[in-house]
């Protein structure tokens, strides 16, 4: 299997570039500012909620220590918090719940909260979107619904159209390279989006046929990405449709027996090289 590296038009490589936690996820947070600030990254995204039942996380409670020594090294590093995540909006769903994680997180600087929909009640899923980017807004930030095979929001176009329908200022639709490619999305779809509609994407690849089964999709999400530009994805016609205003991060969990350090600073040599 041939691996290619795509480039694209110079006028992208000034864009600020961002790394998202689950890049490094064993990192705790204050020394993932100062790894991803080494690697010459601009923000960083952090997990600050479980993404999954025993999935790992950290907390950085409103003036808590741990807070503290965040924002220390953002501000000494000379970088930003770009979004926090990873929650799923399932049939359970509180959105009040996450109001201590919010004002912590917007303490830090951060603006985005990343999501993805996984209730089979459509107008218990738009409302409880709906009232999460209330509550979010509350502390001026923004929701990102993000479509995932396995999960209820399967598509780009689902996402979107549940954005529109939330009929809120501060939402919108995340563009994860690997969920929406293999789930039908093509360039063409992010041109087509209404203007404001798509805040945040993120970059990584995959090889090989698309997965068929839930477990196979999830495993590759998990273990299978490549970082962006090294595999077979068309990932560099997403940059050349990129909304005006819009973050890009990469996102490539690390591999077994890889250094974080080594691992990030490949994610962004690779990313920097597909932007030309």
């Amino acid at each position: 299997m041939e691996i290619r590296q795509e480039t694209i038009s110079p006028n992208a490589s000034a864009s600020p570039l961002g790394v998202a936690h689950f890049s490094a996820i064993d990192v705790e947070p204050a020394k993932f500012v100062s790894l991803a600030a080494a690697a010459g990254f601009s923000s960083v995204g952090l997990r600050l909620h479980p993404a999954f039942p025993g999935a790992p996380y950290y907390e950085l409670p409103l003036g808590s220590d741990a807070a503290r020594d965040v924002k220390a090294r953002l501000d000494g590093e000379g970088i930003s918090l770009y979004d926090i995540e990873f929650v799923v909006i399932g049939p359970d769903f509180d959105p009040s719940a996450l109001t201590s994680m919010l004002a912590g997180a917007s303490a830090l600087g951060a603006r985005r909260l990343s999501v993805c929909g996984d209730d089979p009640d459509r107008g218990r899923l738009v409302a409880n979107f709906a009232a999460l980017c209330d509550i979010a807004a509350s502390f001026g930030m923004g929701v990102d619904l993000e479509n995932m095979g396995w999960r209820t929001v399967v598509s780009f176009d689902d996402s979107l159209s549940i954005v529109q329908e939330s009929k809120r200022g501060n939402a919108g639709a995340l563009v994860d390279a690997l969920h929406f490619f293999r789930n039908g999305g093509q360039a063409k779809d992010i041109s087509a989006a209404p203007h404001g509609m798509i805040r945040s994407i993120q970059l990584c690849d995959a090889c090989g046929p698309a997965p068929r089964t839930a477990d196979q999709m999830v495993s590759e999400a998990r273990t299978g990405r490549f970082a962006p530009g090294l595999g077979e994805l068309p990932v560099a016609s997403l940059m050349r449709v990129l909304p005006t205003g819009a973050a890009v991060s990469v996102e490539v969990p690390i591999r077994s027996g890889q250094a974080p350090e080594e691992h990030l600073r490949h994610l962004h040599d690779a990313a920097r090289a597909l932007t030309g």
